[in-house]
């Protein structure tokens, strides 16, 4: 089989570089992804792999060959390519259309033997498009005309396949499948795949190394580990939190909404949650201008990884671990010196039970707390104490706990809030029931 390197180029169009000191060095049945911001370089980077726009400096060897010194019939016979947006214009049956990638393999004016016919079905036959070689390409649906268009490539019988953005404008199901049988490609018939991808998480499911381009310049290459939250911050400009899909074993990332510069308040709200319940509402409460801190959140918990990215002060306790008294009173401290306390809904046991307890500390001391009502109702699923947490609940309710029907109403309150105590370094305490009634009737409970 044969290998494909690329050594040091750099790309131009005209006077401007598009690609600097660009280099990938390919393995027999590797699939390899190019990840970059639009303007990057990565398309440009596929044009000159594929015989299309000659590099300026530095060179790419396919087999043992400068390709640029190779006929483009020659290098198409070993390098197929699936451009962005791929179409079939006219009215030809998807057998017409796979049997177009034989043409580097027909001398000029010859038709196709059968031979080639059978070579365009088998390649048919592998994307499971055999059964719809007399329908017409415009008849079909997005992923089905993209199949057709990769069994055109495979047609070709080619080492190398080249694919931009292969996945655009299909849905998942459709991206799953064709991302599935470009991994098979890989595995049973050896191919080299380099395709530009827009999605981190495809990437990381299927590809074995990426390359991360940002300006035309290589800033990460590598495995899909390189895909941390450093990287993608240089690279995109965006806060992601990178986790590991338990089943793949391969990174899974999640974007967080880009971040707009919103007054800062002097009030705190501290998050009592878990178990993935308090992640959003932290990040918009940042976002809003809020302190934040949360607790008590056991090591590795959804919630705790989300606090340690965002930098929020959080108490904790060792995972798996039921919330000690030290762990309990610290999270005590925080509530203190809070100005109001939300609590979320989560599984409660009896290893996290003090944490209602905590909430019944903030009610008591006259700090404003809500327990968002989407919630609330569940706890009674949710309750592995035997009713003790129902219980709290309850108490909780009876000493004056506001409920809220969801997170926009909350915000909504706690927005009006701060409105309302502009300029105050604190909030005074005061009855809960005291300050929800100075709210405005829409978000009042």
């Amino acid at each position: 089989m044969v290998e494909l390197k690329v050594d040091n180029i750099d790309c131009y169009y005209e006077s401007t570089k598009i690609i600097e000191n660009i280099s990938l060095h390919t393995q027999t049945g590797q699939f390899v992804g190019i990840l970059g911001p639009n303007g990057s370089g990565k398309t440009t980077l596929l044009k000159s792999i594929s015989h299309t726009l000659k590099p300026k400096v530095g060179t790419i060897i396919l087999g043992d060959q400068d390709i640029y010194t190779m006929k483009a019939i020659d290098v198409a016979k070993q390098m197929a390519v699936v451009s962005q947006g791929s179409t079939v214009a006219f009215s030809f049956t998807a057998l017409d259309v796979v049997l177009m990638g034989r043409s580097p393999h027909l001398s000029r004016f010859a038709i196709e033997s059968e031979k080639d016919v059978a070579i365009a079905k088998n390649a048919m036959a592998y994307t499971g498009t055999l059964h719809l070689q007399d329908r017409l390409i415009t008849e079909l649906s997005g992923g089905e005309r993209q199949r057709i268009i990769i069994s055109r490539a495979l047609a070709q019988e080619p080492q190398v396949l080249l694919l931009d953005e292969p996945t655009t404008f299909l849905d998942v199901a459709n991206q799953l499948e064709i991302m599935d049988l470009l991994k098979r490609l890989c595995d049973d018939k050896k191919l080299v795949v380099v395709g530009v991808f827009h999605d981190f998480n495809l990437a990381a499911r299927y590809c074995d190394s990426l390359i991360l381009l940002k300006n035309g310049k290589i800033v990460a290459t590598g495995n899909t580990d390189i895909l941390t939250s450093e990287n993608i911050k240089t690279i995109f400009n965006i806060d992601t939190i990178v986790k590991q899909n338990s089943m793949t074993k391969t990174p899974y990332i999640i974007p967080l909404s880009i971040s707009h510069a919103a007054p800062k308040r002097s009030l705190t709200v501290h998050i009592i949650c878990g178990a993935g319940s308090g992640s959003s509402l932290m990040k918009q409460l940042i976002d809003d201008g809020y302190n934040v801190t949360a607790g008590v959140l056991n090591l590795l918990d959804t919630d705790q990884e989300t606090a340690s990215f965002l930098k929020i002060p959080i108490t904790t306790e060792a995972p798996m671990s039921p919330i000690s008294e030290v762990a309990h009173n610290n999270n005590l401290q925080l509530i203190k010196k809070a100005d109001f306390v939300i609590v979320t809904s989560f599984p409660y046991g009896y290893g996290n039970i003090k944490n209602l307890d905590a909430a019944l500390y903030a009610v008591d001391q006259g700090i404003p707390t809500f327990m968002i009502d989407e919630y609330a109702y569940l706890i009674g699923l949710q309750d592995y104490t035997k009713g003790q947490a129902q219980e709290k609940l309850q108490l909780l309710k009876n000493k004056g706990i506001t409920s809220v029907k969801d997170e926009p109403a909350l915000l909504a309150a706690l927005n009006c809030l701060a409105k309302k105590h502009a300029g105050h370094k604190t909030i005074a305490p005061q009855p809960v029931t005291t300050v929800i009634a100075e709210l405005p009737e829409e978000v009042s409970p």
